[in-house]
């Protein structure tokens, strides 16, 4: 009797074990993971910041393909963004209103993600005729800019404008330039995630948004990491 007791006592205790981890994965595998949303121009974003040729679209948007330059002087495109998270913005260099303050929160970006490697920062120029190579390179050393996590990058008008009305939706029509490429630059940052869709857009000036910014990258990350399911657990699949 007193080994039935031994046997028992020893099975309860395991049966106790396993019931514990089956409830634990069971939580963790039912637990709603907070998503971010898609953003697209014609569904959640201010249709100021869009392109009417790009204004119909409601899903299924994503960063066109680029080529610009980087304050290296080196070809930057979207293979070096592949598989990365990324801030962009639109910028200039002589900017004295709300550049230096855009600048300095994507600076405090740049420090709260510098160890992870998944993060980078894109900043586009508005005004390629002022920001050449050497003046985005005196601009990166001034502002304390690391070349391997951040690009200052600078390129043709057409492209700069395509991307700034077309892609990322950061910046308002400006009617007066003639060749119709003209854009007015906004303070607004866009996070985007690998498959380069937009999951936010922020105001660069605000320190509360920035706050916003760092936390929403963090939830974006855990997109990313494998996913426990019952039926892995259950069935090995």
């Amino acid at each position: 009797m007193i080994e039935f007791f031994k046997v028992y006592k020893k099975f309860a205790i395991f049966f106790l074990f396993l019931s514990a981890i089956i409830l634990t994965l069971f939580y963790y595998a039912l637990k709603p993971v907070k998503r971010l949303l898609i953003w697209s121009p014609g569904k959640n974003v201010n249709l100021e910041l869009v392109d009417s040729t790009v204004a119909h679209i409601k899903k299924r948007h994503y960063i066109a393909d680029f080529s610009l330059t980087n304050q290296n002087g080196e070809t930057i495109t979207q293979d070096n963004y592949k598989d990365k998270i990324y801030v962009a913005d639109f910028f200039f260099t002589t900017c004295k209103s709300i550049c230096p303050v855009m600048t300095s929160n994507m600076k405090r970006i740049q420090q709260a993600t510098l160890l992870d490697n998944d993060i980078k920062l894109l900043s586009h120029t508005e005004m390629p005729e002022i920001d050449t190579v050497a003046q985005l390179k005196r601009y990166a050393i001034e502002k304390g800019v690391l070349s391997n996590k951040w690009n200052l990058v600078t390129g043709s008008k057409i492209e700069l404008y395509n991307l700034a009305r077309k892609s990322y939706l950061l910046a308002t029509y400006d009617p007066t330039e003639e060749d119709g490429y003209g854009f007015i630059h906004t303070e607004n940052f866009a996070l985007i995630d690998k498959q380069k869709r937009i999951r936010g857009l922020y105001d660069g000036t605000d320190k509360e948004e920035i706050d916003r910014l760092l936390e929403d990258i963090q939830i974006l990350k855990e997109e990313y990491k494998p996913r426990f399911s019952m039926s892995d657990f259950l069935f090995g699949e």
